[in-house]
């Protein structure tokens, strides 16, 4: 659990030193040169939450009913969609302050529907808080975002069909890794 717990710390530390003020100036002194220690501590910090989740050894704390895992099985396709939202030319670009952000917090709502161990509370609980607190500091630094008026019914089309694509090989890999996210 500590190699999670510091791949967690290290994941929101590289997110948030562009965001707490003192860190920002540093930041932003770093320029483009910046983005390369960020980016490593931020993939730092997935590798030891990965290997540190798949090394933890815990059980359940508390049942849960079977039926969450299709409910799971949907959020996780709009968490998938909510990841692609900003990037897209769709419509619903324009319409959300902070689609990512809001993936996140749905993937670990998701996530814990079916997963009651404490390896899994604290990766999803914890990346929740992290994506609620990067929305408060963004809302707080950037108080009115520039509006994205290209949207199309083809970017639409374009990101449901891609998202769900990718809904279908993180399902894969899950199967692959012997995590099966289809009631059988």
């Amino acid at each position: 659990m500590t190699l999670l717990i510091l791949g967690l710390l290290l994941w929101v530390a590289a997110h948030l030193f562009k965001r707490l003020a003192p860190k920002a100036r540093a930041r932003a002194r770093m320029g483009e040169k910046g983005k390369g220690p960020v980016g490593l501590g931020i993939l730092a910090g997935l590798v030891l939450m990965v290997v540190g989740f798949r090394m933890t050894e815990t059980h359940d704390l508390y049942a849960l009913p079977p039926y969450l895992r299709h409910l799971n099985n949907l959020l996780m396709v709009l968490a998938v969609i909510l990841f692609g939202v900003g990037q897209s030319k769709s419509r619903l670009r324009g319409k959300m302050r902070h689609p990512m952000l809001t993936g996140v917090i749905v993937w670990g709502v998701a996530h814990l529907l079916v997963n009651s161990d404490a390896a899994s509370l604290v990766l999803f609980g914890g990346m929740i808080v992290w994506a609620f607190a990067e929305m408060t500091l963004i809302n707080w630094a950037e108080s009115t975002p520039a509006a994205y008026k290209d949207g199309s019914l083809a970017g639409d089309i374009r990101l449901v069909l891609i998202s769900l694509v990718v809904f279908a090989a993180i399902a894969g890999i899950h199967i692959w890794l012997g995590y099966n996210p289809f009631p059988g």
